[in-house]
């Protein structure tokens, strides 16, 4: 293997690994700068430390940004089936989930450190840590990289993956969106993805903790915008679970442009609000003497009680149930099949997997990954204008970036 080429990839996180191995593989010298005293330190806590490497249903439908269409041309060149034999090649062997997610069979993130740690050093590529890189100088030929320390780096091209703002501990500060913007680039709004929701309302803390099988979804203008179901968490800000995570991303959109949105939760969302009527009714009817409060004991969390039945109008939670009148029974039931509760915001940077926003793609080649501004720059995973569904999505974007950011810089 010859080398032509001189590389540096800024950033030592998934799609910079990638990219510096396939760059290599391609036959450029590569360097790796990271900031972190170690690589892949965001890796080893996805997937709740299991590493959802994947996933078998990833598509362009699950991307989002100003425009997901960009993210096309690296899916196809390096898609899932491709992604799945890479690391299978490294010594991951794999394991399909619920919803197609994608898993090593070590249940281990640790085990992508360990082959990433072999492969590079099989490789001979040079991994330099606690390099923080402040300036990215284009020449005519070359690039010179200058990190906060004072040391110099030079490059016939470079391979800017470093991140966006979400989960700073890992690195990610958003330091990189400064070097794009230096040279030239323009940032769209970032804001955080994949986060928890925070409600209005003063009875979280009553309820914290509990957690239940159901739906949620955003409401803007009374429509329903997206949806999702699942394990769905109270907290004493809000709303955490899968589902949420999933959903949070239009409603950090309408936050950005300031407009109002809810949160519509269905506790029983197997069942229409009419049905819903005709069993509490039914339960009512059973026991016409017991409590209000106490005849919903065994149909939902006796937690959550106290707070529905404020939330439906009824102060009185000793009434007996005979005494209820028809429309306390249909607010009852709305709530437990239709809760609606506006946004107040999501939680920050330090709890969102994922950035929403970042490099403007309308400034990058989407077959190469090559700036359009700045020819030799290369830009792979996050810190582009392309965000991913929770379940794998955004991990297949940082493998398939970085791939052809890989690729192409080593050309």
């Amino acid at each position: 293997m010859s080398d032509r080429k001189k590389v540096v990839v800024v950033g030592g996180g998934a799609s910079g690994i990638m990219a510096a191995i396939t760059a290599r593989r391609e036959g450029a010298s590569v360097t790796i700068l990271e900031k972190n005293p170690r690589i892949g330190k965001k890796i080893l806590v996805t997937g709740n430390g299991r590493c959802n490497f994947t996933n078998i249903n990833a598509d362009l439908k699950c991307y989002y940004g100003n425009n997901p269409k960009f993210a096309e041309s690296a899916l196809s060149q390096f898609p899932v089936s491709r992604t799945i034999k890479f690391f299978e090649e490294l010594g991951i062997a794999h394991k399909v989930e619920n919803s197609g997610k994608v898993f090593p069979m070590s249940d281990q993130a640790s085990s992508f450190l360990d082959v990433f740690l072999y492969e590079l050093d099989e490789l001979g590529i040079e991994v330099v840590c606690d390099a923080n890189v402040r300036k990215i100088v284009p020449g005519k030929d070359n690039f010179r990289l200058q990190l906060d320390n004072g040391e110099t780096y030079t490059a016939h091209r470079v391979i800017l993956a470093a991140g966006g703002k979400a989960m700073p501990s890992s690195g990610s500060d958003g330091n990189g969106f400064e070097l794009a913007k230096s040279l030239g680039h323009r940032i769209t709004d970032v804001f955080p993805a994949l986060v928890q929701i925070m409600l209005d309302g003063d009875f979280y803390k009553r309820i914290d903790g509990v957690k239940f099988v159901g739906t949620a979804e955003i409401i803007h203008n009374n429509k329903s915008i997206i949806k999702d179901c699942g394990d769905i968490l109270f907290t004493n800000y809000g709303v955490s679970g899968p589902p949420i995570l999933q959903i949070s991303r239009k409603a950090g959109e309408f936050l950005l442009k300031g407009q109002e949105a809810f949160v519509k939760i269905s506790i029983i969302d197997t069942m229409t609000k009419d049905e819903v009527l005709e069993l509490i009714d039914k339960r009512f009817r059973t026991a016409p003497e017991k409590s209000v409060e106490f005849s919903l004991v065994g149909l939902i969390n006796k937690r959550l009680i106290p707070v529905i039945l404020t939330e439906a109008g009824i102060r009185d939670l000793k009434l007996p149930v005979r005494d209820l009148s028809l429309k306390e029974k249909e607010s009852i039931a709305e709530i437990l099949t239709d809760w609606r509760i506006k946004i107040r915001g999501t939680k920050g940077w330090t709890s969102a997997q994922v950035t929403a926003g970042g490099v403007d793609t309308r400034d990058i080649n989407p077959s190469t990954m090559e700036s359009k501004i700045v020819k030799g720059l290369y830009f792979s995973g996050e810190i582009m204008d392309i965000d991913g569904q929770c379940g794998g999505f955004n991990l297949q974007w940082a493998w398939s970036s970085g791939f052809v950011a890989g690729k192409n810089a080593a050309l």
